[in-house]
């Protein structure tokens, strides 16, 4: 009988150990961009810091998305520790449902909460060596590739406008994938891309046909209502002094549905392992606490608990 008791005992045990590991361990959806953004390759370095900063503990399963604004949509229906991109003026717009999420309004959309920044969406106005321009005036009577559909299209496209060079460029149909041959060959004069900094493609076309990217004047920011952002010297080939341009924060946000304690573990994991995602990643390096300022909206308390133990300054909103 003593024998038959210590099996069974044994065997509950085996069930209770698997049951109290999965405990233990922290599932995070991330719902990030397209598989073929550089937003989905920061979601992917995010995920794997997670799981080497947390000793396994949290799990994240990076999810493909077509855009912010299904990102924001999504919270309606999930539950749970959902994690999501997207930049903090469409939380806004969703709460107020204005603009794309006119007649979307929802009460789900109040209980979303920021975790922390990652990088900007960095407006770049690429120019070959060979067309002489050096500020935005001097792109009258060239060709200038803006791509379709996405946002570096649309704000490129709003910039000609607003700094009186609408139907004074030649606007290049070539796919933006094309870009930095088109301007080696002398199909384009110049190309407008949108992403994280230092972004590849403009890498290759600084480097490879000295290519140089255009700052924008203090006027010309403060028309594009956007934020200022400096993208330091040495970023790109042949660089010797900062390039003062726009951007459009984007910031990874949960909502009330996490516990503060898997927010706080979150938020502590990033900025910890952020020199180390630095180190494989460029882009990281443009990433700082000084951009808590581009929330708009409440912090998560679990997070808001990690900047108070850093001393990092938070807006009264947060």
């Amino acid at each position: 009988m003593k024998f038959r008791s210590i099996v069974k005992l044994l065997l509950a045990a085996m069930v209770v150990l698997p049951a109290a590991q999965a405990m233990s361990e922290t599932r995070v959806t991330y719902k990030s961009a397209k598989s073929t953004s550089s937003y989905y390759q920061m979601a992917v370095q995010i995920a794997e810091g997670m799981k080497a900063g947390s000793n396994g503990d949290i799990t994240v399963t990076v999810e493909e998305s077509q855009g912010s604004v299904q990102n924001v949509m999504e919270v309606i229906g999930r539950k749970g520790n959902y994690v999501f991109t997207t930049p903090p003026v469409l939380i806004k717009l969703a709460r107020g449902g204005k603009a794309m999420f006119k007649d979307k309004a929802n009460p789900r959309f109040d209980e979303i909460r920021a975790l922390f920044p990652i990088p900007s969406l960095t407006m770049h106005f690429v120019m070959s060596e060979k067309s002489g321009v050096t500020d935005f005036s001097g792109m009258e009577g060239k060709t200038i590739l803006l791509g379709k559909g996405s946002f570096g299209a649309r704000e490129g496209e709003k910039y000609l406008k607003l700094f009186g060079l609408e139907g004074k460029v030649t606007l290049a149909e070539v796919e933006l994938s094309n870009a930095v041959p088109a301007l080696k060959n002398g199909q384009i004069d110049g190309f407008v891309t949108a992403g994280s900094y230092p972004a590849p493609n403009v890498v290759e076309a600084a480097a490879s046909a000295g290519a140089k990217v255009l700052s924008l004047s203090d006027e010309q920011i403060k028309l594009s209502k956007r934020t200022r952002l400096e993208i330091p010297a040495g970023t790109y080939a042949g660089q010797s002094s900062a390039i003062t341009t726009t951007s459009l924060p984007v910031v990874t946000f949960a909502t009330t549905d996490m516990d503060d304690a898997t927010a706080y573990a979150l938020t502590k994991t990033f900025w910890e392992g952020k020199s180390s995602m630095s180190a494989a990643a460029k882009w990281w390096g443009g990433v700082s606490l000084d951009m808590l300022d581009n929330i708009l909206t409440e912090i998560h308390p679990g997070a808001a608990k990690y900047y108070q133990e850093v001393g990092a300054k938070l807006a009264a909103h947060h």
